[in-house]
């Protein structure tokens, strides 16, 4: 009996913890840093170092009139990249005046703009220079690898280099630190459902040892 009782105790656990476990698996790896509209994968190098190779990005959908200079956003422009999204930063709203006489600083309606976030050649090469106003309703992009991103500055001769903003598709939205522990919960849920399984396994073979071991034995005694 004691045998037994082990193997149900073991059942139950296992029942207890597999769908715990599953849940927390589940709510680990599907959380996207808050319900993304889309979400996509860096494959090249034009954006570092704000985002590397294969890194994953949450993107939201915005209007157009909350685009704003800064923004990184996805965006679909007929005839370039083959027809595939890129990920680029705004520089210049439709209006503005942008310009860089060395190839290196931009400036943007006359004021030069602090660019932290900008991966400069290390051999110290200027790219070319522009000054374009870029046309209403539309954006002027760059890559934050300026050595590397094939953005606006290449596209000069199609209205200043400019995209319509109504190609963008969304702007990537910063991940907290939150999805680490989101991941760690997903992993300590994997734990579970392993854990579980094997007790419901153990459980099952203890109660099925029980059930032989009690039949072999016979209830009342026997004449011969």
């Amino acid at each position: 009996m004691r045998q037994r009782s082990e193997g149900r105790g073991l059942s139950v656990a296992g029942w207890v913890l597999v769908p715990v476990g599953l849940v927390l698996l589940l709510g680990g790896i599907g959380y996207d840093g808050g319900l993304a509209d889309e979400q996509v994968t860096i494959t090249g190098d034009a954006m570092q170092p704000t985002y590397r190779p294969g890194q994953r990005l949450a993107i939201e959908r915005i209007d157009e009139d909350e685009i704003g200079r800064g923004d990184v956003v996805l965006v679909r422009v007929p005839g370039r990249y083959g027809g595939a999204p890129v990920v680029q930063r705004v520089i210049g709203l439709g209006g503005d005046h942008v310009e860089s006489r060395d190839g290196a600083r931009v400036a943007v309606n006359g004021r030069q703009i602090d660019e932290p976030y900008v991966m400069r050649d290390k051999f110290g090469r200027a790219g070319a220079q522009y000054d374009v106003t870029v046309p209403e309703g539309r954006l002027f992009l760059l890559g934050d690898h300026r050595a590397s991103a094939n953005d606006s500055r290449y596209f000069l001769s199609e209205q200043s280099g400019s995209v319509a903003a109504s190609d963008v598709r969304g702007r990537v939205r910063e991940v907290p630190a939150l999805p680490w522990v989101m991941l760690a919960v997903g992993v300590f849920g994997a734990l579970l459902t392993l854990v579980g399984t094997g007790l419901g396994i153990g459980g099952y073979v203890t109660g099925r040892r029980s059930r032989r071991a009690g039949a072999a034995v016979p209830s009342w005694p026997v004449d011969y």
